[in-house]
């Protein structure tokens, strides 16, 4: 979900499933006539912006965003929250998007919780940077249920018998999801419980005896673990930034809109950071 070469169209997609996959993870199913011409599968980080509007609000129709966001007040605008493509049918025309629900709070995963077939939602993209590199000594995939999705399909997708190294961080055992994959994946679980979000990944990658080989590395979830992870493979692994797909996709105690408006001051301070420590 590198927000990167992002598609500014408008598409309208229906639900047509729902599933609850684990206790605080829901799929939802979209599809119609809506999504023809929607493409996607050149990445694995592939995502969209699905467009909510404010309690009591409705947009005419067709719904158009420009026009919503030069005649109305901001405060009516559609509140945005990105998500990973999980799959892309074009013959069904079906989109597959897993989104986190941790109760009431925040805009996606309650919507997702509470959404039926036939509801309409708007979204924009797709966008996406990421995809394995077939030809990479091995793989680092690093994330939190956040990254979750981008993670599974990176694993659809990795070469057979392709090494990787893969930690996943999630609040407990009954959120582990299967993971197939032609790769030689080399998957472990966290589960966090009451400890800071991301600590046991941070630990692990540290501990994780690097193979021969360039590595070609994933790592996305809450952004303080991302910047240690990324501070660690960059000063004291070597690893260049051309290897590594490495973003905070979202911060504790942010909401989407705070974080994405302080995302690249973020951003700056960390390459600041790294180009003042000495070299691995």
């Amino acid at each position: 979900m590198a927000e990167s070469g992002t598609v500014r169209k408008t598409t309208r997609g229906e639900v047509k499933r729902v599933e609850r996959l684990t206790p605080h993870m829901v799929r939802v199913v979209l599809g119609g006539r809506g999504l023809a011409g929607f493409e996607a599968g050149a990445f694995t980080d592939h995502y969209v912006k699905l467009l909510f509007p404010p309690a009591g609000v409705t947009y005419p129709t067709p719904f158009d965003l420009e026009r919503i966001r030069r005649e109305l007040p901001r405060d009516r605008w559609p509140a945005t929250r990105t998500y990973t493509v999980r799959a892309w049918d074009p013959r069904a025309l079906e989109l597959t998007l897993d989104i986190v629900h941790h109760g009431d709070t925040g805009v996606a995963g309650p919507w997702a919780a509470a959404v039926r077939p036939g509801e309409e939602i708007h979204f924009l993209g797709p966008g996406g940077a990421y995809a394995p590199d077939p030809l990479a000594g091995w793989h680092l995939l690093v994330g939190d249920e956040s990254a979750l999705p981008a993670i599974a399909v990176s694993l659809e997708r990795l070469p057979d018998g392709a090494l990787a190294h893969v930690f996943l961080e999630v609040s407990g055992p009954e959120e582990e999801q299967p993971l197939p994959s032609p790769a030689n994946a080399k998957i472990t679980w966290f589960h966090r419980g009451d400890a800071p979000v991301g600590a046991s990944l941070v630990a692990a990658v540290r501990e994780l005896d690097f193979p021969d080989g360039p590595p070609h590395a994933f790592v996305h979830g809450e952004a303080a673990f991302v910047r240690d992870i990324r501070r660690h493979l960059r000063t004291e692994r070597g690893v260049p930034l051309s290897r590594l797909s490495i973003s905070g996709y979202w911060r504790f105690g942010r909401d989407d809109e705070s974080w994405r408006s302080s995302k690249k001051e973020w951003n700056r301070r960390i390459e600041e950071e790294e180009a003042s420590l000495p070299p691995a």
